[in-house]
């Protein structure tokens, strides 16, 4: 059955239900549990999430802001898609990501900077957990 786009309400699903709901429609990998993919896959993955990271660093400096919203946003869709190829729920990924992102507030409210302005580890970071979040997520690493 084809989903019907007249029913979608974008508004409140999630980048992954909307990813997700794209993979099953058009026979695209989508896994439910952390898995590793065959080279070729992950390779043409990697080749488009390249494109599309090339398509917003074009358009990012020169604008139009429209244009640059759209392929930040495709950059997002082909990145959640990647996760969806390897079964990553990158929501939980995303969130300990975050978790780790705010422990580089110091305890007295200081931010450490870079002379661009890009968020520098403090003394008080804590690195994020990426594996724990894979292994609730079902995944087993293999023995390297």
């Amino acid at each position: 059955m084809r989903p019907s786009t007249d029913s979608l309400s974008t508004g409140s699903l999630s980048p992954a239900s909307l990813v997700r709901e794209f993979h099953l429609a058009f026979g695209l990998d989508a896994r439910t549990v952390p898995t590793e993919v065959s080279p070729e896959l992950a390779a043409h993955r990697g080749e488009l999430l390249a494109e599309e990271a090339a398509e917003v660093a074009e358009v990012a400096a020169a604008g139009p802001l429209d244009r640059l919203a759209h392929e930040l946003a495709d950059l997002v869709y082909v990145a959640y898609g990647t996760a969806l190829v390897h079964g990553i729920d990158l929501d939980a990924v995303i969130a300990e990501i975050h978790r780790a992102n705010m422990t580089k507030i110091g305890p007295d409210g200081t931010v450490a900077r870079r002379a661009d302005g890009k968020v520098l580890k403090g003394d008080h970071y804590r690195a994020p957990d990426v594996s724990a979040v894979l292994r609730r997520q079902g995944w087993t690493p293999s023995s390297a």
